[in-house]
C-alpha cells in the first residue's frame, strides 16, 4: 500500500533553476524509502516539498502532483499546519530549543492546546522510547537540551517530531555529524519506527543508504534514474549511472 504518489512533479526557483524535473514514484506505507545521489541532486528540495517547506523559499513555479492517502499536498488552500503535523522532519543539524529536554518534547503540543499533564508525560516517554533516548535520559529531563551531546539532541529533535504523532517522518541526513555509535543507535531507532511510520531518508552516504533502505531512489540532477527494493538497488541496479554511482566513480 502507497502512503504517498508523486506524479510529475517539476520545481523551479526564481533564478531558473528546476532541482527537480518530471519525477514520479510511490512511497510505500511503513518502510523505510531512501532518496540517494550526487549533492545537488534535489533530495532536500524533494523532502521539503513534501511538508511545503518550499513555501518559505524562493520557488515561484511547481507542477505535477503529490498525493498524500489521496489528498493533493500542493492544493493552495492546503491547511499547512496541519500538514506538517502529519508529516514531520529532522535535519541533519540537531537544533533543539533553549528549554529543558521536557520542554522541547512538549513544546509543540502545548502550541497545538494540549494541556494535560498526563498525556504531556505520557508523549515525552513514548516518545523518547521510541527514539532510543528515555534510557539515557529519564532522570535528567529537565537538564537544558542543549548539554546533552550531539547525538542525543539529533535524538531528541527526532523525539519531537514523534511527540507530534506524524504520520510519515522526513530525515534530510540526520547522521552527518554524529560519531558511528550515534548513528548506530538512529539507524536501530528506523527499524523500530518503520513499524508505525513511512520514514524517507535522505542518507550521509551510499553505505547508509544500503543499511537502511527497503526501497531506493537515485536521484541525479533532479531526474529519477531507478526505483527498486534496497537489496536490488545495491547489488544489482539496473542502470549503468546508478552502478556507477554506487561503485563510486563520480559523486
Amino acid at each position: 500500500m502507497n502512503k504517498i504518489s508523486i506524479r510529475n512533479l517539476t520545481l523551479t526557483y526564481s533564478d531558473g533553476v528546476q532541482p527537480l524535473r518530471d519525477i514520479s514514484f510511490d512511497i510505500p506505507a511503513n518502510q523505510i524509502s531512501v532518496i540517494f545521489g550526487p549533492a545537488g541532486g534535489g533530495k532536500s528540495s524533494f523532502l521539503r516539498s513534501l511538508n511545503r517547506l518550499n513555501d518559505l523559499t524562493d520557488l515561484t513555479h511547481q507542477k505535477g502532483s503529490i498525493l498524500l492517502d489521496d489528498q493533493e499536498l500542493l492544493d493552495p488552500g492546503l491547511d499547512v499546519i496541519q500538514l506538517r503535523r502529519r508529516v514531520g522532519m529532522v535535519f541533519a543539524r540537531p537544533v533543539v530549543l533553549p528549554l529543558s529536554i521536557r520542554k522541547n518534547l512538549t513544546y509543540g503540543l502545548e502550541v497545538a492546546g494540549e494541556t494535560n499533564k498526563d498525556r504531556l508525560q505520557e508523549a515525552v516517554e513514548s516518545s523518547l522510547k521510541k527514539a532510543a533516548l528515555w534510557d539515557e535520559v529519564k532522570d535528567r529531563l529537565d537538564d537544558p537540551a542543549i548539554a546533552l551531546s550531539g547525538g542525543q539532541q539529533q535524538r531528541v529533535c527526532l523525539a519531537r517530531v514523534l511527540a507530534l504523532e506524524p504520520e510519515v517522518v522526513l530525515l534530510d541526513e540526520p547522521t552527518s555529524g554524529l560519531d558511528p555509535i550515534s548513528t548506530g543507535k538512529v539507524e536501530e531507532s528506523l527499524q523500530d519506527l518503520k513499524k508505525e511510520y513511512t520514514i524517507i531518508l535522505v542518507p550521509h552516504s551510499v553505505q547508509q543508504a544500503a543499511r537502511t533502505a527497503d526501497q531506493a531512489i537515485f536521484l541525479l540532477q533532479g531526474e529519477v534514474i531507478e526505483v527498486s527494493s534496497g537489496d536490488l538497488m545495491f547489488t544489482n541496479p539496473q542502470e549503468q549511472r546508478t552502478q556507477d554511482y554506487i561503485q563510486g566513480r563520480f559523486g
